[in-house]
């Protein structure tokens, strides 16, 4: 009976993580491939297009052709930033929160919307 040394087996110990190492990757790699063509069904049905979802996910968002095509000159968004905007919507359950209808959608609001009742929170111009 041979003993190996312990450079020897060491050896034969990388070997074998590096086997499963390439086994895992293979096996993520499936998965990966399965889920993600789930994600291009759903994003065709619901009619998103990769910007959309690149956007949603924190990218970088915008293509160069739908920049183009939906965007405002840069001088016009120049123009109006940093200036203070007259709130759209007021919460019904709380007076002191207000949105107006620029940034980030708060959870109020997104509450709303989902039950279709964003309109009762409209803040109606005075006459």
């Amino acid at each position: 009976m041979s003993r190996l040394t312990a450079t020897a087996q060491l050896e034969k110990i990388r070997a074998a993580k590096l086997k499963l190492e390439k086994e895992e990757q293979r096996l993520m790699s499936r998965t990966h491939d399965k889920t993600l063509a789930q994600i291009v069904l759903l994003a065709e049905k619901a009619g998103l297009t990769a910007a959309q979802i690149s956007a949603a996910m924190g990218g970088k968002g915008k293509t160069k052709a739908s920049k183009a095509a939906g965007s405002k000159p840069a001088k016009a968004k120049r123009a109006t930033a940093g200036k203070k905007v007259a709130p759209k919507y007021r919460n019904p359950a709380d007076a002191n929160q207000t949105w107006t209808g620029r940034g980030r959608t708060p959870l109020w609001v997104q509450a709303l919307q989902t039950a279709g009742n964003l309109a009762s929170a409209e803040i109606k111009p005075a006459a």
